[in-house]
């Protein structure tokens, strides 16, 4: 069984009831809803039919909504300006006029203010750099175009170096995240996230919903990289968001920053996500470059929880086959030794925790079919997947549902719903019932069990080794 996760994100090539149940089918674990682009009934109508499909093959999936958060846009053209080498570029603000022949406005306030002479702009996710030469009043920006290419409506802006002036949340995201209240998302990926504040209004707003949902917070900038450990710290999990991370920062540094999200999120058993252009040429081809193929592979070697498709599966012409090498990749590079041999940072603070990773230890000294866990609320099943047991699948029991489904996103972790009864033998019976149900083990089989029970008015903790019969 593939344990690192896949999320795919859903536009025009999958979301059809055929293709959604394909997906679930391939092994899809997570579900994205990009709200950049997503309209709100569309988003309705196929996160009912996902639940729907779900419920059919009896296999629970995650939602994830992913906000749009606080981009700075450009404004709408006329028609496609094709810029050449050393063209200026009037960018205004608040209405005002441009002075030069090739004026666009943009859609943040203080853009004239933060922006430094001599600074780098960079528009359309890096397919334009410019520089800016001169201010012109308080409300226009000059930049000089240092390569050709077309600009259009709506284009991001990247302003490497600058901290920008934005909420955290945007109108249009409190809209989304009520978006996520009504269709039940599992998980809401907040984007931009700057520091743990940003992600503390978040957490606000769900406790006062009451709210089971999970937050993970995006790092797509270079204050999100300084303040990488308190936003850790303050998420449950993290998206190494590689696009505008990407054009934030110099080249050569993004992959020593992935390998340090990810080795900090380890460490504090955080579920982690490496996002962005991990098959971006088969939005087009039919099969992967040698890179890619690469890339995915230093992804689950870095032990990453996930591993997320974008725009290939939301517009690509290959989504399915997409999923299937990317799960083929995946489970072989599982397989080999170096992932085997990986020792785990975790400092334990408690004696439970402690026991779990006692579970995990004895699951990989007996070479266990699995570590079976019982858990109302799920951080028992996280923190023993978060430990990343060798070899055996952590399968999670528990009468939640919410539960069952956050748990998608978790390394290693197949999650399966059923009550629990006053009598631990009677729930014992349950779970094994269900494993043999799905063919997770044979007769000969030892399975680590991770369970409380109740002894008077103790709650005891215990770990015990079940051979099946």
């Amino acid at each position: 069984m593939r344990r690192t996760k896949i999320i795919a994100t859903l536009g025009p090539a999958t979301s059809s009831s055929p293709a959604l149940e394909t997906l679930i089918g391939m092994g899809v674990n997570v579900f994205r809803f990009n709200m950049s682009h997503a309209p709100h009934d569309w988003v309705r109508a196929t996160a009912k039919s996902i639940r729907e499909i779900s419920d059919k093959l009896q296999q629970e999936v995650a939602l994830l909504l992913d906000t749009q958060g606080p981009a700075i846009r450009t404004g709408v053209v006329e028609k496609t300006i094709d810029l050449q080498i050393g063209d200026l570029v009037s960018f205004t603000v608040k209405g005002q006029k441009g002075t030069e022949p090739i004026t666009v406005d943009v859609n943040y306030p203080q853009l004239v203010d933060d922006i430094e002479v001599g600074r780098i702009v960079i528009v359309d996710n890096g397919n334009l750099r410019m520089q800016a030469i001169e201010k012109r009043g308080p409300n226009e920006l000059i930049c000089r175009a240092l390569n050709a290419g077309p600009m259009g409506s709506r284009r991001h802006i990247n302003l490497p170096g600058v901290k920008v002036n934005l909420p955290a949340l945007t109108e249009k995201d409190y809209l989304d995240i009520e978006l996520a209240f009504e269709c039940n998302m599992d998980f809401i990926a907040m984007s931009f996230v700057r520091e743990a504040a940003d992600i503390e209004l978040l957490r606000g707003l769900l406790k006062q919903r009451n709210s089971p949902v999970r937050i993970v917070a995006k790092i797509e900038d270079q204050l999100a990289v300084r303040n990488l450990e308190e936003i850790i710290a303050a998420c449950d999990g993290l998206m190494v968001a590689r696009g505008d991370l990407g054009i934030e920062v110099p080249y050569e540094e993004l992959p020593i920053i992935q390998r340090r999200a990810v080795n900090l999120c380890l460490a504090a058993v955080k579920p982690v996500i490496v996002a962005t252009h991990l098959l971006e040429s088969m939005i087009t081809n039919p099969s992967p470059t040698r890179a890619e193929i690469t890339d995915i592979a230093n992804a689950v070697f870095e032990h990453a929880d996930a591993i997320m498709l974008s725009g290939e599966t939301t517009t690509g012409k290959y989504p399915m086959e997409c999923v299937e090498i990317m799960d083929r990749i995946a489970g072989r590079i599982e397989q080999g030794n170096t992932v085997a041999q990986y020792v785990n940072p975790v400092i334990f603070k408690s004696a439970g925790q402690r026991m779990n990773a006692a579970a995990v230890y004895l699951a990989n000294e007996t070479r266990s079919a699995g570590i079976c866990v019982f858990t109302h609320s799920g951080k028992t099943a996280r923190f023993i997947a978060g430990l990343r047991p060798q070899a055996a699948p952590v399968f999670a029991f528990t009468p939640n549902l919410d539960v069952a489904r956050s748990l998608s996103l978790h390394f290693g972790v197949k999650a399966h719903v059923i009550e629990f009864s006053n009598d631990p033998n009677d729930t014992l019976l349950r779970m094994m019932t269900k494993l043999q149900e799905h063919r997770y083990v044979l007769p000969g089989d030892s399975i680590v069990v991770v369970s409380d029970l109740v002894v008077g008015k103790e709650v005891l903790h215990a770990i015990h080794v079940h051979t099946l019969k």
